[in-house]
């Protein structure tokens, strides 16, 4: 899914049709408010990924400060952002990408470079939300189950991580199966894949 914030009704039209040129799916806001407010009303994140298209200069919201709000909710890798503007200078694109911006581009800008960097953009989201996933899963194994997982991906087996930890080999083996579960893995080649 991509984003587009632009208070200009005519860039709005001619990104969505481009977007649309290569397959993305996109929303569209004529100021930063109507992209916050949709943005806290969202339930989840498209799996397949999103991204925002930002206008530098608007009217109630400048692309910068949306930026640093979206940063301050620690979303700005779920959402990575793509400045456009026909305003803008050096100093202003590298401060924007210091900050954490996926790209600059001024406009006029080239379309299949801007649609190449959309799709990139939105394959670093997925990863963004897959790592995202990965460290909520691991958020619910207990203590001891983390202290298996490490001797699991060190390659030990059940009676050896029983004897390092000072546990019943039954012990490990529940241990291992709400790792597993937990982890949504069936063998320990997937979870040190999953790990990796």
């Amino acid at each position: 899914m991509l984003h587009i914030v632009d208070d200009e009704e005519v860039i709005r039209d001619s990104l969505t049709w481009l977007a649309r040129s290569r397959a993305i799916t996109t929303s569209t806001y004529d100021n930063g408010a109507a992209f916050l407010a949709a943005l806290d009303t969202k339930k989840s994140f498209d799996p397949q990924g999103e991204c925002v298209l930002l206008d530098v200069r608007m009217p109630d919201i400048s692309g910068p400060a949306l930026f640093d709000t979206l940063a301050t909710r620690g979303l700005a890798q779920r959402l990575p952002v793509i400045f456009l503007t026909g305003h803008g200078d050096v100093p202003m694109a590298v401060d924007t990408l210091k900050r954490g911006a996926f790209d600059f581009f001024e406009k006029p800008f080239n379309d299949n470079k801007l649609m190449d960097r959309v799709q990139e953009a939105l394959l670093a989201s997925c990863d963004a939300g897959a790592s995202a996933e990965i460290q909520s899963r691991l958020g619910n194994l207990s203590i001891r189950e983390r202290e298996v997982l490490d001797l699991i991906l060190a390659g030990k087996m059940n009676k050896v991580i029983a004897d390092e930890l000072g546990i019943s080999m039954r012990t490990v083996e529940v241990h291992r199966a709400h790792i597993f579960d937990k982890m949504n893995v069936k063998t320990a080649v997937e979870l040190a894949r999953l790990l990796k």
